[in-house]
C-alpha cells in the first residue's frame, strides 16, 4: 500500500538537493585521489622500488665479486698478505649485497601485502564511486523534478483555491488553509 509523503515546505528538498550536490562535488575529487595513490602507491613497490633494488644487487655482486677478486690475486701472490682494507672491502661489500637482497624481499612482501590489504577496500571505492558518479546524480535529478512537480501542485492549490474564494464572493481562509496544510503525495514503496 503506498505510503503519502507529507511535504510542508519545497525549500527543505531543494535545501537537501544542493546539500546532494555539493557533497557529490567535493567526494568525487577525494575518491579520484584515494584511487590514484593506491595506483601509484602499486606503481612504485612494483616498478620503482623493485628496479632499484634489484640494480643494487648486480652492482653490489658486482663490487663483492671485485673485492674478492682484489683479496684473492693479493692471497695469490705470496708477495704480501692481504691488507686489512682488501679484508674490510670484501666485507663491507657482503653486508651490502645482504642489504640489497633483504630490501628486495621486503619490497616482494609489501607488493603481495598491499595486493591482499588493498584489493577489498578497492573494491569497495569502486562501489562507492559507482554510486556517487551514477546513483546519486539521478536521485539529485528525480529531487528537481520534485520540487518542479511540488511547485506545480501548489500553484494549482492556490490557483484553485483562489479561483473558488473569488467566484464564491464569501470571505472565506479556504486558499491560507490550502497553503498551509502539508502537500501529499504518493510515492511507492
Amino acid at each position: 500500500m503506498p505510503e503519502k509523503a507529507h511535504v510542508s515546505s519545497i525549500d527543505a528538498i531543494e535545501s537537501f538537493r544542493a546539500a546532494l550536490l555539493i557533497y557529490l562535488s567535493k567526494t568525487r575529487p577525494v575518491l579520484d585521489d584515494a584511487s590514484g595513490e593506491v595506483v601509484r602507491t602499486r606503481e612504485w613497490l612494483r616498478n620503482d622500488r623493485r628496479l632499484f633494488w634489484q640494480d643494487q644487487l648486480r652492482r653490489r655482486t658486482r663490487d663483492l665479486e671485485q673485492a674478492q677478486q682484489a683479496l684473492f690475486s693479493a692471497e695469490l701472490a705470496n708477495l704480501r698478505a692481504p691488507s686489512s682494507s682488501e679484508v674490510f672491502a670484501v666485507q663491507r661489500s657482503k653486508r651490502a649485497l645482504q642489504q640489497a637482497e633483504e630490501k628486495l624481499k621486503v619490497i616482494k612482501r609489501w607488493t603481495r601485502d598491499l595486493d591482499n590489504r588493498v584489493e577489498p577496500l578497492v573494491k569497495q571505492l569502486e562501489q562507492l564511486r559507482s554510486l556517487l558518479s551514477h546513483d546519486l546524480p539521478k536521485a539529485a535529478v528525480y529531487l528537481a523534478q520534485v520540487i518542479k512537480t511540488l511547485d506545480a501542485y501548489a500553484n494549482v492549490s492556490a490557483s484553485a483555491g483562489s479561483d473558488l474564494h473569488s467566484s464564491s464572493g464569501q470571505e472565506s481562509n479556504l486558499s491560507d488553509t490550502k497553503l498551509a496544510e502539508p502537500i501529499s503525495t504518493e510515492r511507492p514503496l
